[in-house]
C-alpha cells in the first residue's frame, strides 16, 4: 500500500485531531490501489443486524451446508457431519470419519462436505479432509439406502489425494459446486510462514489454488472424477490440469451467490492483510490473486524466493487485486461469507457478508455491522438463502432483522417432509444484542 507521505506529527497540532477524523471514515470508503476496498468500521449507512442463536455445543464447527432440502449439515473439526432439523440436532451423526482423520495441529481434521446438485437422484455427498498422514484427501460417500439422516460409510471412494505431510497449517478446506455443475475446491500452499516453495505460483502443484473437476465423470473407473474442457491448464505439459485459480494462501471459505453466479473468496493472510477476492461468473478461469509475492495490495514480506523463473513481481498487471482488504488492527484471519439472498433480513439483501475469526467482526460489503461472533470459523447458507455463522466453540446463529415485528428462527424443516428420528433436543433462541 503506498504511504502517505507526511505524518501528522509533522502538521499543525489544530489540524491533527481532523485529519485522523478523515482517516477514520476513509477507511471504509476509498478505492485501494488495484480497485480493494479497505474494510472500515461502523458507518451509519451499514446495514442494521442482530444475530439469534441457532444451536450451541456443537463442538468445533468447520462448515455449515444443505442438501437441497431443509436440514442444515454441520461439518464438525473431529470428524463428524450433524444434522440440524425441525429445531433440533439429530442423536446420530449423519456421517463419522473421526478414525480416518488426522487432527493434530489446530488446522487439520474434517474441514468441509458438499452434496452433489442431484443428490435428490443420486445420493452422492462429498468431504474434503486430512488423512492419517496429513495429506488433504477429496472423498465420496453416498446417502444410506435405508435411512435419509445417514450417510453410508461403506460407499467411500478417494477421488484426490494431495500431498500435505510437513506442516499442520493451511489446507484451505472449502468444497462447493458451482453454478456450472463441476466440483471447486480451494487448497492451502502447505503451510509454514510465506510458503516457502512457492506453491501457491507454482502450475505443477495442487496447493494455493482453486481447483475444479467433473465429478459426473468416471464415476465408476478411476480416478472417478474427469477435467472440464475448459479449464485455463488442461492442455498437455507440466501443469496439473485440476487448477481453475492460483495464487491462494489459505482460502478459508469461498462461495457463489446463488444469483449472479459469482465466486468470492475469502484468503487468509500471512502478517498484515486479509482479503477477499472476487471472480465475475463471466470469468474463464485462470486467475492469478498474487500470493506469495503480494499479501493484499502490500508486497508480501516472503518476495520471490523459492519460485520457478517467470514468476511475475510484485504489483504485475497480472495479479488480480482483492475486492475488500482489512488490516491486522480488524482482526488477524478472515472467514470468507456469503452474498445474502435470504427474505428475513432485507436489510442484507445483496450484500456480501463476510467477517473476522480472530476479532468476530463481522462486515457487509467492507462495512462493519453492529454484532461480532468470536471465533468466527464459518458461513453456511440454507436452502432458501439464510446466511448462518458457525464458532469454533461450538455454537451456529442466524442473522435477523431486529425490526421484524414477530421475529422466529428460520424454518429448517416442513410437516410433510419430517425426517427426524429420535428424542427432540429443545434449545431456547436468544438475541445478541448490538455491540459498539
Amino acid at each position: 500500500m503506498p504511504r502517505t507521505p507526511l505524518s501528522p506529527r509533522a502538521l499543525l497540532p489544530v489540524f491533527a485531531a481532523a485529519l485522523l477524523m478523515l482517516a477514520s471514515v476513509a477507511a471504509s470508503h476509498l478505492s485501494r490501489p488495484g480497485g480493494a476496498q479497505f474494510s472500515g468500521r461502523r458507518s451509519a449507512s451499514a446495514p442494521v443486524v442482530t444475530l439469534r442463536t441457532v444451536e450451541t455445543g456443537l463442538g468445533q464447527i468447520t462448515a455449515i451446508t444443505n442438501a437441497g432440502d431443509s436440514r442444515l449439515f454441520v461439518t464438525i473439526q473431529n470428524g463428524r457431519v450433524r444434522i440440524l432439523s425441525g429445531g433440533q440436532v439429530l442423536p446420530m451423526p449423519f456421517l463419522d470419519v473421526s478414525g480416518l482423520i488426522n487432527t493434530n495441529g489446530s488446522e487439520r481434521g474434517l474441514l468441509c462436505v458438499a452434496f452433489h446438485p442431484r443428490y435428490a437422484e443420486n445420493g452422492f455427498l462429498f468431504i474434503y479432509y486430512n488423512n492419517g498422514a496429513g495429506d488433504v484427501e477429496i472423498a465420496r460417500y453416498r446417502r444410506s439406502p435405508s435411512d435419509p439422516n445417514q450417510a453410508d460409510p461403506s460407499s467411500r471412494i478417494v477421488l484426490l489425494t494431495i500431498p500435505h505431510p510437513t506442516n499442520s497449517n493451511h489446507n484451505g478446506g472449502q468444497l462447493q459446486f458451482g453454478p456450472d455443475g463441476y466440483l471447486y475446491m480451494g487448497t492451502g500452499d502447505g503451510g509454514s510462514a510465506n510458503d516457502p516453495p512457492c506453491n501457491a505460483q507454482r502450475d505443477e502443484v495442487l496447493l494455493g489454488k482453486l481447483l475444479r473437476i467433473d465429478v459426473d465423470q468416471n464415476v465408476n473407473s478411476p480416478p472417478f472424477y474427469g477435467i472440464p474442457p475448459d479449464n485455463p491448464f488442461a492442455a498437455p505439459g507440466g501443469a496439473r490440469d485440476e487448477i481453475w485459480a492460483k495464487g491462494l494462501r489459505n482460502p478459508w471459505r469461498f462461495s457463489f451467490d446463488r444469483v449472479t453466479g459469482d465466486l468470492w473468496i475469502g484468503d487468509v493472510g500471512q502478517d498484515q492483510r486479509e482479503e477477499i477476492d472476487f471472480q465475475p461468473h463471466s470469468s474463464h478461469g485462470g486467475e492469478n490473486y498474487g500470493w506469495k509475492l503480494m499479501e493484499g495490495t502490500r508486497c508480501a514480506d516472503g518476495g520471490s524466493s523459492g519460485c520457478p523463473s517467470g514468476v511475475p513481481p510484485c504489483n504485475a498487471s497480472v495479479f488480480v487485486r482483492p475486492r475488500y482488504e482489512y488490516n491486522h488492527s480488524q482482526g488477524c484471519s478472515v472467514t470468507g461469507g456469503y452474498v445474502y439472498r435470504g427474505t428475513l433480513v432485507p436489510a442484507l439483501a445483496g450484500h456480501y457478508v463476510y467477517g473476522d475469526f480472530c476479532s468476530g467482526r463481522l462486515w457487509a460489503d467492507g462495512e462493519q455491522l453492529d454484532p461480532v461472533a468470536p471465533q468466527l470459523s464459518t458461513f453456511g447458507e440454507d436452502v432458501a438463502g439464510e446466511v448462518y455463522l458457525g464458532t469454533q466453540g461450538g455454537d451456529i446463529f442466524r442473522f435477523f432483522d431486529p425490526n421484524a415485528q414477530s421475529p422466529t428462527p428460520a424454518p429448517t424443516e416442513t410437516p410433510e417432509r419430517d425426517l427426524v428420528h429420535g428424542p427432540r433436543r429443545v434449545f431456547t433462541p436468544r438475541v445478541i444484542e448490538p455491540q459498539r
